[in-house]
């Protein structure tokens, strides 16, 4: 599968459009066993220009580190907010039908989950006597 380039990757990163060829990595990118953390790591490349900037505004150093470290806690908490709805997003921009990132995530994990089901049907859905 061909990755993209540094540039290619930043450029993806901040919501752009990669060419058709690397299609299949965006969609492995959004269904990856990783692919919430790689989400936060796009956020973070979008958060690190405006936690620079906090660098700039005048005033006591320990001011500024807690601008940034407010700048990471509410955009980290904004953008894992969404990550279904972007990974689906991401998805559909490059070629997928609206919905198959989720799909195919639920069917790697299909068998786990109907295990967990049966487990919890046993442990807390007996019949009533």
């Amino acid at each position: 599968m061909k990755r993209p380039n540094p540039a290619q990757w930043l450029w993806y990163a901040v919501g752009g459009r990669l060419p058709a060829n690397l299609a299949p990595w965006v969609l492995h990118d959004v269904t990856a066993k990783t692919w919430a953390l790689r989400h936060a790591a796009r956020g973070c490349v979008v958060l690190a220009p405006i936690a620079a900037g906090c660098l700039l505004v005048p005033g006591p150093l320990g001011l500024k580190l807690a601008m940034i470290l407010l700048v990471a806690i509410v955009g980290v908490y904004f953008s894992l907010s969404y990550v279904d709805e972007s990974c689906e997003l991401r998805a559909a921009k490059h070629g997928y039908a609206h919905g198959i990132a989720r799909a195919t995530r639920e069917s790697r994990n299909a068998d786990r989950d109907a295990e967990e089901r049966a487990r919890y049907a046993a442990n807390f859905r007996t019949p009533n006597p």
